[in-house]
C-alpha cells in the first residue's frame, strides 16, 4: 500500500489540488474523483471550493455528485427503527451508489440523472443532478468511499484518485453541532448526535485515510491540532 500524500488546506495546498484535478480533465475520457472523510471535516466545502474553481477554466465539464443522495428515505428508515442511525452504512442504498459510479464511468453518451439530500426535508430527491455526456470529470464526495466492507468496498476501485479530508476533532464536533441545531433547533439534541451516532460513523471512516491518494489537513491555521502533524 503506497503512503498517501499529506496537504494542508493553505494557498500551497489549494493550488496542489487545483493541479491534480486539472491533470484529471486533461486525461482521456471521463475522470472520477472521490473526496471521503467523516462528518463534518468538510468534504462538501472542499467539494464546491474545487468546483467553483474548475468550472471557471472549464465551464459545462466537471459535475458534483454527492453519496448523500443515496440516503434511504425517512420514511424506511422510521418503519425499521433505524431513524435515530442515519448515517450509518447500513442506512444508504450502497448498491445503487456504486452502480451509478459504474454507469458514470461506463456510459458516457447519454445524460445520467442521480439523486440529492437536502438536509432541509431531512431526505434525499431523486433526479435532482443531471450529468450529461460532456461532463469530464465527476466529483463525489461522502463518509464512505474508502470505507472496507461490502459494498463499500468496491467505489475505490472506480475512482481515478481518492481524497481523505481530515479535520481537528474538536473543530470537527463544534462544526458538526452548529449544522444539527441549524436544522433541529434543540441544542442537547444537536451535540447528542454529533457525539453519538456521527462519532461512531466517524470512527468507521477513519481507517480509509491509509487507501486515500492523499490527505488534506483541513484544520484551520487558528485551530492546534497536534494529532494531524
Amino acid at each position: 500500500m503506497n503512503t498517501p500524500l499529506h496537504l494542508r488546506w493553505d494557498d500551497s495546498g489549494r493550488q496542489q489540488l487545483l493541479a491534480r484535478a486539472e491533470a484529471l480533465l486533461e486525461r482521456r475520457g471521463r475522470c472520477l474523483l472521490g473526496i471521503a472523510g467523516a462528518p463534518g471535516a468538510g468534504k462538501s466545502t472542499i467539494s464546491g471550493w474545487l468546483l467553483e474553481h474548475l468550472l471557471t477554466n472549464h465551464p459545462r465539464q466537471v459535475a458534483l455528485v454527492p453519496m448523500d443522495g443515496y440516503h434511504l428515505a425517512q420514511s424506511l428508515l422510521e418503519s425499521r427503527g433505524l431513524e435515530h442511525r442515519k448515517g450509518a452504512p447500513d442506512t444508504f442504498d450502497g448498491v445503487g451508489y456504486v452502480a451509478l459510479l459504474r454507469q458514470l464511468r461506463s456510459e458516457t453518451s447519454r445524460e445520467i440523472f442521480a439523486p440529492v439530500f437536502r438536509r432541509e426535508v431531512n431526505d434525499a430527491i431523486a433526479g435532482a443532478i443531471a450529468v450529461p455526456p460532456e461532463i469530464r470529470l465527476v466529483i463525489t464526495e461522502g463518509n464512505y468511499l474508502l470505507f472496507d466492507e461490502a459494498p463499500w468496498n468496491e467505489v475505490a476501485s472506480l475512482l481515478d484518485e481518492t481524497w481523505f479530508v481530515e479535520l481537528d476533532q474538536g473543530e470537527r464536533l463544534r462544526r458538526l453541532t452548529a449544522r444539527h441545531l441549524k436544522f433541529d433547533n434543540d441544542a442537547t439534541i444537536a451535540e447528542w448526535r454529533a457525539t453519538g451516532n456521527d462519532e461512531r460513523n466517524a470512527r468507521l471512516v477513519a481507517a480509509g485515510n491509509q487507501r486515500s491518494t492523499l490527505v488534506i489537513d483541513h484544520t484551520p491555521a487558528t485551530v492546534s491540532a497536534p494529532g494531524l502533524e
